[in-house]
C-alpha cells in the first residue's frame, strides 16, 4: 500500500468516526472480531449524534467527495437495500465541497 492510499484510508476512517457511522453497522451480522472492534473502537469516545442516520451518512459522503456522493445518490434510489430513514436522507440536495 502506498502512502497516498494509506492517507486516503485514514481520512475515510476519520470521517467514519466523526459522523458515528459505526451505528449503521450494528444492524448487520458481523463476525465476533468485527463486533469486538465496534465495541472498543475510538468512535465510542465521541458523543451520540442528534441527527438521523440518513443525514449523517449524507454529510459523510459530502465530506468524502464526489464519488461517494454519487454512490449515495445511486444507492438511495434502491429502496429495497436501505432502511427508510437512510433512503429518505435528502440525497438529491447532496453537494460536494
Amino acid at each position: 500500500m502506498n502512502l497516498t492510499a494509506l492517507l486516503r484510508l485514514l481520512r475515510i476512517l476519520h470521517i467514519f468516526t466523526r459522523y458515528r457511522l459505526d451505528q449503521l453497522l450494528d444492524a448487520f451480522p458481523l463476525p465476533w472480531a468485527g463486533r469486538f472492534l465496534l465495541k472498543i473502537g475510538p468512535w465510542r469516545l465521541r458523543r451520540r449524534p442528534r441527527s438521523s442516520r440518513g443525514a449523517r451518512l449524507r454529510l459523510a459522503c459530502e465530506d468524502l467527495g464526489p464519488v461517494f456522493v454519487k454512490f449515495g445518490q445511486i444507492l438511495s434510489t434502491r429502496r429495497d437495500l436501505l432502511p427508510d430513514d437512510i433512503a429518505l436522507g435528502n440525497w438529491h440536495a447532496c453537494r460536494t465541497k
